[in-house]
């Protein structure tokens, strides 16, 4: 009896690019098998060509400049780069579907999640309305959405993002497809709701039998589902095999330093700040807003944002704040930064509380406390030049311009970038370069505490480690104090010397990181530690230690 044959194999794949582009191929000379009831997993950086090389599966292309020059992509006997556009349209979501990366994107902002649902058993079966409504809601149970009857009614933005993410893969399942595509399925996703994210796909992978393609840059989500996994850089599969062989035992330099920078999730030793000195403290801040009301909506609802929050900050010490969406981790830095008024509580910074400072009484402050946001390029201004941006804040606080470009000049080659990168624009940088501006920017005015919402979440693993290290090495050299947020236990535990865990815009748990891992007090600290991917997986490295 003959061996069966891999439900998918591209053999040979080349995708180029255009002329303008800072290589020829997207992917080049790309070979991998997909077999039947396996999850393969696909990790590089961003620009490896990984998510292009899925979604050329099915013939998704970004632009009809980037197009297949040779290769082959076999599916059931087809070819999967020679089928015609009807072929193509009867196999998407029918056999082989996908899960996109940013859900909210991907779906139609204007139809119910119900209506986009039944789209597809529309197009590929002859099933009467209420036979497809019912598939619908034992499919939206089947992903463990609450309230499926609600869920139906309910537009893209009236959900979360794990609901959203839910819905999508409730989408790609209908049609029982052979073959599952996930496009960086978790990235964006709070811990707890990203473990339950891939505790799904793995459960309905093994219960159907399908082949999953995974496209991610997070090892510790490999770990927790891969069965093999294939490596990319620049367009070429550098290194690929079984999970716990690539992973235990990588022989490529590449991956051997992309496994590098994954942050441990053991917390390095206790630093000494040499201070006891309170830069900054909070106490009993508080914020709602208020959603709904109006004429036609009825009553409007409260939501506490904060209740009560308390902590304090040292002199060169960096405080992590982690918790899920929606837990108030950012409305706590848009806070103490008064981008936000709080309703109740203080925020002293050095002793002076600025919670009910006017902006006229600000401007002073302002200098002291600079923020780092989470997507550096929607918050740098395209039209104006990096070294225009870092040079602005010491402008406006009356630095002569000759002083503030010089020292803008020296802040760049502070954050590792040349000096001549002052005459670019935001969008000619990569995400991390981005970032690295950002930061920059920060420390024009020479603050004495720098908040950081989210630095790192976007970025990949080596750029993130690269961004870490240059963080941790300014905290050292200037004396900074830190607010870290972040929804990456490994990332806290790396760079946070204290770590506070919010829910629902309380402080459940507070105290040095080593000690709330190592033993945490509060359910929701043990749930959170227990929900990060991976999180059994060392294999005798440590990962990033940051010192």
């Amino acid at each position: 009896m003959s061996a069966q044959p891999p439900l998918l194999q591209i053999e040979g794949l080349t995708i180029d690019l255009p002329p303008q582009a800072d290589r020829r191929h997207a992917v080049q000379n790309l070979s991998l098998t997909l077999e039947r009831n396996q999850i393969l997993c696909i990790v590089g950086e961003s620009g490896s060509g990984k998510s292009l090389m899925s979604r050329a599966v099915l013939g998704l292309f970004p632009s009809r400049h980037v197009q297949p020059s040779a290769g082959k992509i076999m599916f059931d006997g087809e070819d999967m780069l020679r089928v015609t556009p009807e072929r193509m349209r009867d196999l998407r979501g029918n056999r082989i579907s996908m899960i996109f990366q940013e859900p909210m994107t991907a779906l139609n902002p204007v139809l119910s999640i119900g209506a986009q649902i039944e789209e597809a058993l529309a197009v590929h079966q002859r099933v009467d309305r209420k036979a497809r409504r019912n598939r619908v809601i034992d499919m939206l149970n089947a992903v463990n959405l609450p309230d499926p009857e609600k869920i139906l009614q309910s537009y893209p933005h009236q959900l979360s993002g794990g609901q959203r993410q839910r819905a999508m893969i409730a989408m790609a399942l209908m049609m029982e497809p052979d073959i599952l595509i996930a496009d960086e399925p978790t990235t964006a996703l709070d811990v707890t709701t990203q473990a339950q994210i891939l505790k799904l796909i793995r459960e309905i992978q093994q219960k159907r039998g399908m082949g999953v393609l995974f496209v991610t840059h997070d090892f510790g989500v490999v770990a927790e589902v891969a069965d093999r996994v294939a490596v990319m850089q620049h367009g070429h599969i550098v290194e690929q095999g079984l999970a716990v062989d690539v992973l235990d035992h990588p022989q490529h330099a590449y991956t051997q330093a992309l496994l590098g920078s994954v942050p441990s999730l053991t917390p390095g030793p206790k630093r000494d700040f040499g201070s006891d000195k309170v830069m900054l403290a909070v106490q009993g801040l508080k914020k709602s807003f208020v959603s709904g009301g109006g004429f036609f909506r009825g009553s409007s609802r409260e939501v506490k944002a904060l209740d009560a929050v308390n902590f304090e900050i040292r002199r060169g010490e960096t405080l992590g704040i982690v918790g899920e969406s929606g837990s108030g981790k950012s409305t706590v830095a848009r806070c103490i930064t008064r981008l936000l008024d709080a309703d109740a509580g203080s925020i002293q910074v050095d002793g002076v509380d600025i919670a009910g400072f006017t902006q006229k009484e600000l401007r002073p402050i302002r200098r002291r406390v600079q923020m780092v946001f989470q997507d550096p390029f929607g918050s740098l201004n395209p039209r104006r030049t990096v070294g225009q941006l870092i040079a602005e804040g010491p402008i406006v606080h009356g630095t002569a311009a000759a002083i503030a470009w010089e020292r803008a000049l020296e802040l760049l080659e502070l954050v590792g970038l040349e000096r001549r990168s002052a005459d670019r624009y935001p969008h000619e940088f990569s995400g991390g370069q981005r970032q690295r501006i950002g930061l920059a920017r920060a420390l024009a005015l020479q603050p004495d505490i720098l908040v950081a919402d989210e630095p790192v979440s976007a970025l990949d693993v080596s750029v993130q480690s690269q961004v870490l290290r240059l963080l941790s090495d300014i905290r050292k050299k200037l004396g900074l104090t830190v607010l870290f947020i972040t929804h990456d236990l490994r990332v806290a535990s790396q760079v946070c010397d204290s770590v506070a865990v919010m829910l629902r815009g309380k402080v459940v748990e507070y105290g040095a990181v080593a000690d709330v891992y190592a033993n945490p007090q509060h359910p929701y600290t043990k749930e959170l530690l227990a929900a990060v991917p991976g999180k059994n997986w060392s294999h005798g490295r440590e990962g990033l230690v940051l010192a």
